[in-house]
């Protein structure tokens, strides 16, 4: 298995429930996609960023065929957009 992790601080962070909707659009995607999960940052809890998205794969392949799925890299194109910063974690779990 391997776990994505992305986090995104953006330039609005008023603009997080609209990315969230956009990451969450992309659940399901491909087949080998076992987890799915989009949080944003919460009033009251501790946060550095805006959101988070926690994804696992069920091997490479399956990574490999989520990063340029059509869907996804549209998905990318407007967050890229609405994002200041941007950091990416993936590992074996």
């Amino acid at each position: 298995m391997i776990r994505h992790i992305v986090i995104f601080t953006l330039k609005n962070p008023a603009d997080a429930p609209k990315v969230k909707a956009l990451l969450d659009s992309c659940k399901g995607l491909v087949p080998g996609m076992h987890e799915f999960d989009v949080g944003i940052k919460t009033e009251g809890l501790e946060a550095n960023a805006d959101v988070v998205l926690i994804s696992t794969f069920q091997d490479g392949a399956a990574l490999a065929a989520y990063q340029p799925h059509p869907h996804h890299q549209g998905v990318v194109a407007q967050i890229r957009e609405m994002a200041a910063s941007r950091h990416v974690l993936d590992y074996f779990c």
